[in-house]
């Protein structure tokens, strides 16, 4: 008995259907793991270590959901039929964009020195004061790791520098203030020429520690920032770029 071609494309249509969509529920799984990775330590719910295992899994599975979308685009191309065929490759683009989440970070993260304090001045690094007891109950140290961490900010960022502001110092430490406001800060302390403040990564919630000190000088009022993480060896670029920012929108405010 010869089979019916139709019955034949019809059975092999509903397989790469079903493939495609097991694949596309293992990538719905998999954004899941990963989103909530970092809420579930930010909460207490998980260590961190136990929250980038979450993380890690959640991009292996949106690899087999990759490869599940391949196949199911696969033989779709073989039955003709478009439903399975654009399932497979819309599972396929979700599964890559998932595992390119942590991909870049492991990027970035060889990219930039393992250091986690940065500064403008590192020959005499804005101190804590407010936030000292937060810190010493951290496991990062309260004073600037000295020349090590130095000699490495000046190789991978050269551009951290201090700015010399044409601004009453008034005005400027006002700008700061509300610059930091603005960020989303914790202020600890602010007055006497100097802030001190606590951003909280978004997505799982690491604290870095910031202080701004002002001097006067015969050219303007000097700003000076340092920016510290309380936790891992390594900030993957995170201080540098929020002093990189903060400066920027501050030249900008006082304009």
């Amino acid at each position: 008995m010869t089979p019916d071609p139709k019955t034949s494309g019809h059975r092999g249509t509903g397989v790469a259907f079903k493939v495609a969509l097991a694949g596309g529920i293992l990538a719905i799984l998999a954004a899941l793991s990963m989103a909530l990775a970092g809420p579930a330590y930010r909460t207490g719910l998980l260590a961190l270590g136990d929250a980038f295992s979450m993380l890690r899994y959640g991009a292996f599975v949106a690899l087999g959901a990759a490869g599940l979308g391949l196949v199911g685009l696969v033989m779709a191309a073989f039955t003709r039929r478009a439903l399975p065929a654009l399932l497979g490759g819309l599972v396929i683009l979700a599964g890559l964009v998932l595992v390119a989440v942590p991909w870049m970070q492991l990027q970035q993260a060889q990219r930039v020195p393992p250091i986690h304090d940065i500064t403008t001045d590192l020959q005499d690094p804005p101190a804590f004061e407010a936030l000292v007891a937060a810190r010493e109950a951290a496991p990062n140290a309260v004073d600037y790791p000295g020349e090590a961490t130095a000699r490495q900010q000046r190789e991978a960022y050269p551009e951290i520098q201090p700015r010399i502001l044409d601004a009453p110092l008034d005005a400027v430490l006002a700008a700061v203030e509300a610059e930091a406001r603005d960020a989303g800060w914790e202020i600890a302390t602010v007055g006497d020429a100097r802030l001190e403040a606590t951003a909280t990564t978004t997505w799982f919630g690491f604290k870095d520690d910031v202080v701004i000190r002002l001097t006067e000088t015969p050219d303007g009022v000097r700003v000076d920032m340092r920016s510290a993480s309380r936790l891992g060896a390594s900030d993957v670029g995170t201080n540098a770029a929020r002093i990189r920012a903060f400066l920027a929108d501050l030249e900008q405010h006082l304009e």
